[in-house]
C-alpha cells in the first residue's frame, strides 16, 4: 500500500513538472489543481468576502499564486501557518531583441535567467514557451489579452563544435561565453529566403508608419524577433502574426520528465529547483483542506 502511494505521488510531480514548462504554465496548473479541490479565485482588485471554512486563491502577474484556507474556527488574531517557495527556474529567455543572422544561420538571442548550469544546455533538443500578449478587435473596441503557448516539437539547438576545433576542452574544460556561444540554432538563412511566405512578412512596409513617423507596433515586433519563430506562435495560439503585440518566452528542453533508473527509483527532470517544493507545498495544502475530519 505504501509503495502504491508513493509511485502514485510520484506520478502526480511528474505530470506537474511536465505540465509546467515556464512559471507562467505552472501556475496555470496550480490554478486547476486548486479549482479541482474546491479553492475560489479571488482578485486583489476588489474587496474580498472571506468566510470560515472557505477556501481561496489569487495570481499577480500570472507567474505567482497565493492560496490559503480559512478554519472553521478561526478568529481574527489567530495564528496562521506560511509555506512558500517559487515557480521560476534557471533558464535562458529570449532577449527583447532576439533576431540574430550570422554565418548563414538564423539564431536566437537570448540571456542567462537565474543561476544555471548553462553547460548543460548544449545539443538539447530544445523550443520555446511562455506568455504572449495579442491585441483583439471586436466591435470597434481594442482590447488585450494574455495568452500561454508552447510549442511541443524541437525547433533549435545549441550545438557544441567539434573535438578538432577545441582540442583543450577535455583538459582545460568547458567554459562558455553566454553570450557569443549560447545562441541556438533556428534555421538556415538561405532555407528561409527561398519560403517567400515567410519572407515577404519581415521587411518593414513604409505603408505601415505611423502619422507621426513612428513605426506600428506590428512592424516594430518583426524587427525584433524571427519571423518564422513569430509564424510559429501565432500558428500555436490561433492568431494572425500582426495581432502579437509583445511576449515573455523561455527555451525550454523538449525532454519529458520521466520516472526511470533500474529500480524506477528516480524521477528524471529539469525544473526540479523549484517545481518540486511548489508542487510539493500545494500537494499539502490541498491535501490538508479536503480531508473530512
Amino acid at each position: 500500500m505504501q509503495k502504491m502511494q508513493e509511485n502514485t505521488v510520484a506520478s502526480e510531480l511528474i505530470n506537474f513538472l511536465n505540465a509546467s514548462p515556464t512559471a507562467f504554465h505552472a501556475v496555470e496548473e496550480a490554478k486547476k489543481r486548486l479549482r479541482n479541490a474546491g479553492y475560489e479565485q479571488v482578485s486583489e482588485r476588489q474587496d474580498w468576502n472571506l468566510e470560515a471554512g472557505k477556501r481561496y486563491f489569487f495570481t499577480r502577474n500570472y507567474s505567482t499564486i497565493v492560496a490559503f484556507a480559512i478554519g472553521n474556527k478561526f478568529e481574527a488574531g489567530n495564528g496562521f501557518y506560511i509555506v512558500g517557495a517559487h515557480t521560476d527556474s534557471p533558464c535562458l529567455k529570449l532577449k527583447p531583441v532576439s533576431k540574430v543572422t550570422k554565418g548563414g544561420y538564423l539564431k536566437v538571442g537570448v540571456q542567462t535567467y537565474g543561476s544555471g548550469l548553462w553547460h548543460t544546455w548544449f545539443d538539447r533538443d530544445l523550443t520555446v514557451a511562455g506568455r504572449v500578449i495579442i491585441k483583439e478587435e471586436k466591435d470597434g473596441s481594442v482590447s488585450y489579452s494574455h495568452r500561454l503557448v508552447r510549442i511541443e516539437e524541437p525547433i533549435m539547438r545549441v550545438p557544441t563544435i567539434a573535438i578538432h576545433l577545441d582540442r583543450n576542452v577535455n583538459s582545460d574544460g568547458f567554459k562558455v561565453n553566454t553570450e557569443t556561444q549560447l545562441l541556438p540554432v533556428l534555421a538556415t538563412s538561405v532555407k528561409t529566403e527561398l519560403n517567400k511566405a515567410i519572407a515577404e512578412s519581415d521587411p518593414l512596409k513604409s505603408e505601415e508608419t505611423l502619422a507621426d513617423g513612428k513605426k506600428s507596433d506590428k512592424v516594430m515586433i518583426k524587427s525584433k524577433h524571427h519571423s518564422l519563430v513569430l509564424e510559429m506562435i501565432a500558428n500555436q495560439i490561433g492568431c494572425k502574426v500582426d495581432d502579437i503585440c509583445d511576449f515573455e518566452l523561455q527555451v525550454c528542453d523538449t525532454q519529458p520528465s520521466v520516472i526511470a533508473g533500474a529500480a524506477k527509483e528516480f524521477i528524471f527532470s529539469g525544473r526540479l529547483d523549484n517545481l518540486c517544493s511548489s508542487f510539493c507545498s500545494l500537494k499539502a495544502l490541498i491535501d490538508a483542506t479536503s480531508s473530512e475530519k
